[in-house]
């Protein structure tokens, strides 16, 4: 079979392109179609494969602009050419599955979240906005949602990367999907002795609004407890302000930097939601417990108890009570390993190759009329 992989937009390697590259050993003759395409931004795994890219990548400063551009992408979307392809791989968080497969071709997508800023996000997006994008964005999201809705009906089969993902897919596509947890290198993190683990608590990942940082910061501030926070975005400059002096603000660091961190540290406190959330699964992969709050895919991870704790509402009083609370348990290290071992490339790798078999049942989709 001809395959194409349809993904967003390679601009950088976060979660999404974690999934790409485990798609890319999978499919080593794929070739890969995206709105824009920084190869200096990108992986060696992935930049071995073809790379096209729609008329979105030859606009004005659209490697740093591209989001400004997602009212041309369902267009862009519609002009791939994919007639030559069997099996078409959308990998969905921007603008991806809307594209036209060959009629006899199987479409399955792998969705890590429906658009979060014409859905699930929109008011926080639009509460944070400036004027002219407010004024702009009722208009545009109708559309793109009107958009968004139909070209579901090109999807052969669903996948999501986690229940909660798979809700908002059967709430806004009124479609079933399979959950298929993304890929974790749990491999590049290893837990250390407990006698050289620190005393400082870590928060990981990028400072922006709904990742609630500022919860962080102002919680291990009220407590002059020590917390390392590591991680760049629109939030760090304001964070730099707020953080007192038990609070340590990293901004983006190596990964050798991440690794030693994750290990060292008392716990990893995630005070936000996320679709699945892979720092959690890293952290337990260096032996190291969560403190969560308690929706969204952390609730598909830790295990409360065991690699973990949960706090049911977003406020500073319950992150600093969870903390308390974990300050008084014995969590072991190899349960929050073995857990996280759960999560490696290989099984996702697995489960989506017997996803896709089973979609086809062994053979390309035959149109029979």
């Amino acid at each position: 079979m001809r395959v194409a992989i349809i993904h967003y937009w390679l601009v950088g390697m976060r979660g999404g392109e974690k999934v790409l590259e485990a798609l890319c050993r999978m499919y080593p003759g794929a070739d890969i179609f995206t709105h824009v395409y920084d190869p200096s931004a990108i992986s060696d795994i992935i930049k071995k494969h073809r790379v096209y890219t729609t008329f979105i990548d030859r606009l004005p400063y659209a490697k740093r602009m591209y989001k400004r551009y997602l009212p041309l992408m369902p267009m862009a979307l519609e002009q791939v050419n994919l007639n030559e392809y069997d099996l078409v791989i959308s990998s969905e968080s921007g603008p991806a599955k809307g594209i036209i497969p060959n009629s006899t071709a199987l479409h399955v997508c792998y969705c890590h979240s429906p658009m979060r800023y014409i859905w699930n996000m929109y008011n926080s997006y639009y509460d944070s906005s400036g004027l002219m994008t407010r004024l702009m964005m009722p208009p545009l999201a109708h559309y793109l949602r009107t958009w968004d809705v139909a070209t579901a009906n090109r999807v052969d089969d669903f996948a999501a990367n986690s229940l909660t993902v798979a809700r908002r897919i059967k709430s806004y596509y009124r479609r079933d999907a399979e959950i298929i947890h993304p890929p974790v290198d749990t491999s590049a993190f290893h837990p250390v002795p407990r006698s050289e683990v620190g005393d400082h608590y870590l928060m990981v990942g990028e400072l922006v609004s709904y990742k609630r940082p500022d919860l962080a910061v102002e919680a291990f501030n009220r407590m002059k407890a020590k917390l390392v926070v590591i991680g760049g975005g629109e939030m760090l400059e304001r964070l730099q302000k707020m953080a007192g002096p038990t609070v340590t603000m990293m901004g983006p660091q190596p990964f050798r930097v991440l690794q030693e961190q994750y290990a060292r540290c008392r716990a990893l406190v995630f005070p936000g939601e996320e679709d699945f959330g892979i720092v959690p699964v890293e952290a337990m992969a260096s032996g190291r417990p969560v403190i969560a709050f308690n929706r969204g895919g952390a609730t598909e991870t830790v295990v409360a108890g065991k690699t973990g704790i949960f706090f049911d509402t977003q406020t500073v009083d319950a992150l600093i009570e969870a903390v308390e609370h974990l300050e008084r348990m014995d969590l072991r290290p190899g349960d929050a390993v073995a857990r996280a071992a759960e999560f490696r490339t290989e099984i996702f790798m697995r489960r989506f190759a017997s996803f896709v078999n089973r979609s086809t049942g062994g053979q390309p989709k035959v149109v029979h009329g």
